[in-house]
């Protein structure tokens, strides 16, 4: 069996490649202020990864010979089994009756926390915990949890976040079910997960996964695609035919459900720390990406008024090669001091002494009105050329010949 769904590493690549191509984007889009984004995040991140490990390490109880010698063996077989060579520091955690474990990273270190509810729902059947283990296992081995940083740009990106982020506990849940030493104590083991830590015993497995058929609805395909995890029947189906030897087949999504989900940004729905991280990069994205929108923005705006004085300029200039003088006022070379319906200029001046024309804009900032200012000159050619200048406009937006 291959511990890696087909989809994870075809998926790994357009995220990996598409969150290059953002991460090149943010840099030379805000220039180099993303960078400064990303310290402030990190640092962030930090701060909020490390109280984790903190409740963990001052809260639970770590996993040693001494301390729970029957889980460390439990632990130590299946990163043999698995192939994991470094074994990660383990904790046993109360949960409040939470059915799950986690694997985290901090600093180079991998951390797994099984819960202590769900160790105790298994105690007569240690083989279906294995499953447990070796799910958290194999985000350790896929290291999934070193490319999340990498990854951030694209894991936001509608379907296509989500849709890795499922890609990858199908992958875990095969190495879930290779871990246990019967591939039906995997089955028991998402029963659990799904019933309780007592109705797993007597829950029929077979009729669970029959709810599968429901999974192809339009409600049921469009929160799955914006979801981190599939259908937890669908788990229990492809696990039970990977333990038979066959490939899973699970129903089609309602195609209406797809394109709705186009519209809709991964979010984290898988826990709180997801939720987290997704909401912090929502929030330096939006914060790097709305100045450069607005910069944009102007950017067009004083490019528009430009054009307009450039057009003012030229009549005027044609006139002048004709008539030997400087015309009275623009509306004698046709062209508009007010011009109709623009919403960057609000005047254009000639003065008919010097020839310079005056364009003010409707941008303002702090200290005033934005203000091109043509200015001609005869060229060694005998040509009428003109130069720029601006007031109270940021150099940042102006045309390279203002600047």
């Amino acid at each position: 069996m291959d511990l890696v769904y087909k989809n994870e590493k075809t998926l790994f690549g357009i995220m990996l490649g598409l969150s290059v191509l953002l991460w090149i984007a943010l840099l030379l889009g805000t220039a180099g202020l993303a960078l400064v984004y990303g310290v402030l995040f990190f640092v962030a991140y930090c701060f909020a990864q490390s109280a984790l490990i903190a409740h963990i390490k001052g809260t639970a109880v770590q996993i040693t010979a001494q301390q729970f010698p029957d889980l460390q063996r439990q632990i130590d077989a299946c990163c043999e089994k698995l192939g994991q060579a470094e074994r990660p520091d383990a904790y046993l955690m109360q949960m409040g009756g939470a059915f799950n474990a986690f694997a985290t990273r901090f600093f180079g270190r991998d951390f797994l926390v099984l819960y202590s509810d769900v160790v105790d729902a298994l105690a007569d059947n240690p083989d279906a915990l294995n499953f447990y283990i070796g799910h958290e296992i194999g985000h350790i081995k896929r290291r999934h949890l070193a490319w999340s940083t990498v990854l951030l740009p694209a894991s936001i990106l509608p379907l296509i976040g989500a849709a890795y982020s499922r890609a990858r506990e199908y992958t875990c849940d095969r190495h879930g079910l290779a871990a246990c030493d019967n591939p039906l104590n995997a089955e028991f083991g998402i029963a659990a997960l799904a019933a309780g830590g007592k109705r797993w015993r007597t829950m029929s497995k077979t009729a669970y996964i029959g709810q599968t058929v429901h999974t192809d609805r339009f409600w049921m395909s469009f929160h799955e695609l914006v979801g981190d995890y599939p259908w937890l029947v669908k788990r229990m189906g492809a696990v039970r035919a990977l333990g038979q030897g066959q490939q899973p087949q699970q129903p089609r999504r309602h195609p209406m459900a797809v394109v709705l989900a186009l519209f809709v940004p991964r979010l984290g729905a898988g826990g709180g720390g997801g939720l987290l991280v997704t909401l912090a990069t929502v929030g330096i994205l939006t914060a790097v990406a709305i100045p450069a929108y607005q910069q944009y923005v102007q950017k067009a705006r004083v490019a528009a008024a430009y054009y307009e004085g450039q057009q003012a300029a030229s009549a005027v200039a044609q006139y002048y090669v004709r008539n030997d003088k400087v015309p009275a006022t623009l509306e004698a070379v046709g062209v508009a001091a007010q011009p109709a319906g623009s919403k960057e200029i609000e005047l254009i001046q000639l003065n008919p002494e010097n020839a310079q024309i005056r364009v003010l804009t409707r941008i303002t900032s702090v200290h005033g009105q934005g203000v091109l200012t043509l200015m001609p000159s005869l060229g060694a050619d005998k040509r009428i050329v003109w130069h720029c200048r601006a007031e109270y406009l940021d150099p940042q937006v102006l045309p390279a010949e203002c600047r």
